[in-house]
């Protein structure tokens, strides 16, 4: 665990990719569909309950937002997608922001897709994985809501979800979360760590990956 991602804090927002930070030297970024999970994963590995907004009504991210956890290197919180309730020309809009940084962000080292681990690889997912595999960036994958089903369940969904990636040609990375007991924040952090400054700092202890 680093504890360095403790004093996460927010920086800026973007609505479009002029509006990008020009200071970034290296960003992880996580992405996901509403009610994934994805602003409780990022809540829960930065220990800030309120650093991502959370809410049970799906699309409330709506703004690309950067949380520089030091100088220069950032998580970035990226709009949800798929059964957002927001207007179609703001779905097509986002679809646009989110291709486009995804594919000519040259700072973005990994994207982590987050997905509810009872709805794995959802059509939506699959366009972000396309995205994805069109810039330079790695992947990852966290499983949130693991606590939701049995262990047993969510190993095989891990490994069946690692199978499925493998038969499309896709290079990734995955693990298991659960924002409610706390899982997997080591895996994660090591993750961050890797990409955000490609090697474990001083306040890390080493852990690699579930897969």
């Amino acid at each position: 665990m680093n504890p360095l991602y403790f004093r996460t804090t927010f920086s800026t927002s973007a609505n479009a990719i002029s509006q990008l930070p020009d200071d970034s030297l290296s960003e992880v970024a996580f992405a996901g569909r509403s009610n994934a999970g994805k602003s409780s994963a990022i809540n829960t590995i930065t220990r800030n309950g309120k650093l991502a907004r959370t809410s049970k009504t799906p699309g409330r991210t709506q703004l690309i937002n950067f949380f520089p956890v030091m100088p220069e290197h950032y998580l970035v919180d990226l709009p949800g997608y798929g059964y957002a309730k927001v207007s179609r020309s703001q779905q097509q809009h986002w679809q646009k922001v989110l291709g486009d940084y995804l594919i000519t962000r040259e700072q973005l080292r990994c994207l982590v897709l987050v997905m509810d681990i009872r709805h794995p690889l959802t059509d939506h997912d699959w366009r972000m994985i396309e995205f994805q595999q069109a810039g330079a960036g790695e992947l990852h994958l966290l499983l949130t809501k693991a606590d939701k089903i049995s262990r047993n369940a969510a190993k095989k969904t891990l490994f069946a979800t690692q199978a499925e990636l493998e038969r499309n040609g896709i290079e990734a990375t995955l693990q298991l979360f659960s924002a409610h007991n706390n899982e997997g924040v080591d895996d994660a952090h090591s993750v961050l760590d890797m990409y955000l400054f490609g090697a474990d700092t001083e306040e890390h202890e080493d852990d690699d990956p579930a897969l």
